[in-house]
């Protein structure tokens, strides 16, 4: 760890450990000046009660305009960096009243009520997914990926046959890959989104996609082509990337906790609670997005000029403890415990619902058909993706039977 005034690297180890690193952070300097993977200067902010009031501080912003010419000047590079507006004019990176737009015209699919009708579904697919697991299977590839891929995938009215493509583009768009990579999995995805975005308009189907490319609300209102496709990239991204990083990091905390593990096996009716306990205790998103001063924000004790970068350790902050007793271990009789996996204010995960079904589903099934589920490799030589957001598993082996 670097002395106070120098910028911290979030690059290499850190992504593999980050839970040891943020810890020191919380205890030496928890809101920071550090380096991205590739090169962007960044105020970390690591403890629970900073990173909750900055997420729903009004004087960080988020409109992705305005966020290019501010990458440009504290990459090391001097470049824009990562993919165009083509895939990011959508909710997560706008402010009201463009936020306030956009939200209210996919939020009506995303209510508890509705999403609980997805339920049998759910059900369904999950039961076939683990019916067809060999006794040894990669937990990621075979279950934690498929599962929430098709749920989205059909919610959205995606080709079944094009999950691999979309999967592969996404895996790239999320990672520390080099600019040009990134930007040529950007222009692929954007291609085929307007693609499908065309089909949608010109032969509409029972599904959410045609209904945001061919209605307007009340008021009028709709979405205009780019706005379209930037938000099939983000209910596709969104829609299955942290469901399939929750089932993946919520059954390897399991296995490596066997007295817990045990003791959902013997009360299903925990499942809920832990579900919120895996969230907390190593959620899918290791930060929330960017987010960035117009104006000079104390932040912790800690003035941050305008014009710089905030990100905010979601997986810090959730093990805090000063706001979670034994913050570092996982407790799944926890309860209700206000983590801030899913964010927090007016960028709220509006797919919470349904990832907390799939995850409920998934995870409950699972453990309930395979009694003997077991890791078959050594902790230590399992790999998290190279992600400056997500924090997932590249694999999960197991044995099942």
């Amino acid at each position: 760890m670097p002395g106070t005034t120098t910028p911290v690297s979030l690059a290499g180890d850190v992504m593999q450990d980050p839970y040891s690193f943020y810890r020191r952070l919380r205890e030496e300097a928890p809101v920071r000046e550090a380096r991205m993977p590739r090169g962007l200067k960044v105020w970390v902010v690591t403890r629970y009660a900073d990173a909750r009031e900055a997420l729903a501080n009004p004087a960080l912003h988020k409109d992705m305009r305005q966020m290019y010419d501010l990458i440009a000047r504290h990459s090391r590079s001097g470049g824009r960096g990562g993919f165009g507006p083509e895939l990011a004019a959508h909710m997560l990176n706008s402010d009201p009243p463009d936020h306030t737009r956009l939200r209210k015209l996919v939020a009506a699919a995303f209510t508890m009520r509705r999403v609980e009708q997805l339920r049998p579904r759910v059900e369904e697919i999950t039961e076939d997914l683990l019916a067809s697991l060999p006794d040894r299977a990669d937990l990621v590839e075979d279950f934690a990926f498929p599962l929430p891929v098709t749920v989205i995938s059909e919610l959205l009215g995606i080709p079944h046959a094009d999950r691999d493509d979309f999967r592969g583009w996404t895996t790239i768009l999320l990672s520390t890959a080099e600019s040009a990579k990134i930007a040529a999995a950007g222009r692929a995805m954007t291609g085929y989104l307007r693609g499908l975005i065309a089909a949608k308009r010109s032969d509409p189907a029972e599904d959410m996609l045609s209904a945001l490319t061919n209605t307007r609300d009340e008021d009028g209102d709709s979405l205009t082509e780019t706005e379209l496709v930037s938000m099939a990239f983000l209910l596709l991204v969104a829609g299955h990337e942290t469901t399939v990083n929750l089932i993946g990091n919520a059954t390897l905390a399991l296995l490596r906790h066997p007295g817990q593990l045990a003791a959902l096996r013997d009360d299903p009716t925990l499942l809920p609670g832990a579900v919120e306990e895996f969230l907390r205790y190593d959620g899918p998103l290791a930060h929330a997005t960017l987010r960035y001063t117009v104006e000079p924000v104390e932040i912790g004790g800690v003035r941050i000029p305008a014009d710089e970068f905030v990100l905010v350790a979601l997986g810090s902050a959730n093990r805090d403890g000063d706001r979670f007793t034994d913050g570092e271990e996982l407790d799944i009789t926890r309860g209700a415990n206000g983590h801030l996996a899913f964010g927090h204010g007016i960028h709220f995960c509006l797919g919470a619902p349904l990832a907390r079904l799939e995850g409920q589903v998934a995870i409950g099934r699972l453990i309930d058909r395979f009694p003997n589920l077991a890791l078959d490799a050594d902790p230590a030589d399992l790999r998290w993706r190279e992600s400056n957001l997500m924090r997932g598993l590249e694999s999960l082996p197991v044995r099942l039977r």
